[in-house]
């Protein structure tokens, strides 16, 4: 099961016992926000492209769309996502499970700066009803050799309340 992998390599950061695991399906930025009672912008959903005979990962906040613009400037490419029946193939996660935690041999993790603007975010652990709670900057350090980017549209920092 790949939650016990993702577990067992968490164990290096001493982050292996923060990995929840629900009854209910988190699968889906719905799903998953529902489980744990957050907001779905919070949820750091994993997008699977392939570009070319590479694959990389994209971590992206719930509420953020790939811009295709942005993608094809930043990779040279379309955006091209692996289908459902051949991700976990391609990552070593099944879908809704796909994380940037022990992935295969090869994958390129990035992640998309609509996550810097929570304190916390949530991505998901190896199956479709795990996530782990942590900072961006775990997120960058749990994810290996992870690069920031640009690539997402329709999210937005929220605005801060006056005295906030």
């Amino acid at each position: 099961m790949s939650v016990e992998k993702v577990k067992e390599y968490l164990k290096q950061f001493g982050a292996d016992r923060r990995v929840m695991e629900f009854a209910e399906s988190s699968a889906t930025v719905e799903l998953a926000a529902h489980a744990l009672h957050c907001e779905e912008c919070r949820i750091a959903k994993t997008l699977a492209f392939q570009l070319g005979e590479r694959v990389i990962l994209i971590v992206a906040a719930g509420d953020a769309r790939i811009d295709n613009v942005k993608y094809k400037a930043r990779f040279g490419g379309k955006a091209k996502m692996i289908g459902g029946a051949d991700t976990e193939a391609w990552t070593g996660h099944a879908p809704g499970g796909v994380c940037p935690f022990a992935v295969k041999p090869g994958v390129s993790v990035y992640l998309d700066v609509s996550l810097k603007r929570f304190g916390t975010v949530f991505p998901a652990c190896g199956s479709a009803n795990s996530a782990i709670e942590v900072t961006p900057g775990e997120l960058e350090k749990f994810s290996g050799r992870a690069e920031w980017i640009d690539v997402c549209k329709n999210w937005s920092v929220p605005a801060l309340h006056p005295g906030a």
